[in-house]
């Protein structure tokens, strides 16, 4: 396959130009033209990057890329040791952020959503006037019960402030750093808000709105949508898709 080809697929089936975000989604660096091994992650890093090098890849594709609006790198340390690997090893590098959160069918919100058996998905979490999120609704279980199956589907013990409802029913999912979006899922009138990190005012939100919050970590729940897009590349197209799961605690 021709790296623009791929280009060209993956950027229609993300829609990843309809979106307002903080980095470039797309190519971020330009490698080989002929695309034959495809290496997926949640998030670039020297170590990633190493790995795909050692494993003759020619093409990574990622969550979390290495160019951010919010960063002015300078070429040294890690970030220079990043992109020497990419440049000298001639690896296309592909960034896709908001696209893989919010994609309703292969995006990390949904994947999240089917797992946990919520039905009538829909979109959810408006930031910078874009849904990301989805939202739905669980037959009705009690909290620890609830609580319990987001620990085995993300594997490691979320933080929970169990400040809602003993029986639960309506669910919100935002994954990754989007703690600051639980007054939206209070507006939404949700029994449980799961996201990936938390910040310290948050338990007090949780507990005066009587809402429960689970913070089940941002490379936890980000994991999902990456995984999904490799197996979908490779139903698609005549390439070998490998995902590198360098665990985060965060």
């Amino acid at each position: 396959m021709h790296r623009n080809d791929l280009t060209d697929f993956l950027t229609t089936y993300l829609k990843s130009d309809d979106y307002k975000d903080d980095c470039p989604n797309g190519i971020q660096v330009e490698g080989t033209a002929e695309v034959k091994k495809i290496f997926t992650a949640v998030s670039a890093s020297v170590e990633l990057f190493e790995i795909t090098a050692a494993q003759k890849a020619d093409t990574v594709i990622v969550h979390h890329g290495i160019i951010w609006n919010f960063e002015r790198p300078v070429y040294k340390g890690g970030y220079r040791e990043r992109i020497r690997l990419l440049l000298e090893n001639n690896i296309n590098l592909y960034g896709f952020h908001l696209p893989l959160d919010a994609h309703e069918e292969i995006g990390n919100n949904a994947q999240l959503c089917r797992r946990l058996e919520v039905k009538n998905m829909r979109p959810f979490g408006d930031i910078k006037g874009q849904y990301i999120g989805m939202k739905g609704e669980i037959d009705k279980i009690d909290k620890e019960s609830f609580f319990k199956r987001i620990s085995k589907l993300v594997d490691r013990d979320p933080l929970v402030f169990d400040y809602g409802p003993d029986q639960v029913e309506k669910v919100g999912v935002i994954s990754g750093g989007a703690q600051k979006y639980l007054n939206q899922a209070v507006s939404s009138g949700l029994d449980v808000y799961l996201t990936g990190e938390v910040s310290e005012h948050i338990m007090h939100y949780a507990k005066e709105e009587k809402i429960h919050f689970v913070s089940a970590g941002h490379y936890a729940t980000e994991k999902f949508g990456i995984i999904a897009l490799g197996q979908l590349l490779e139903k698609q197209f005549d390439v070998e898709i490998t995902f590198i799961d360098i665990n985060n605690p965060v």
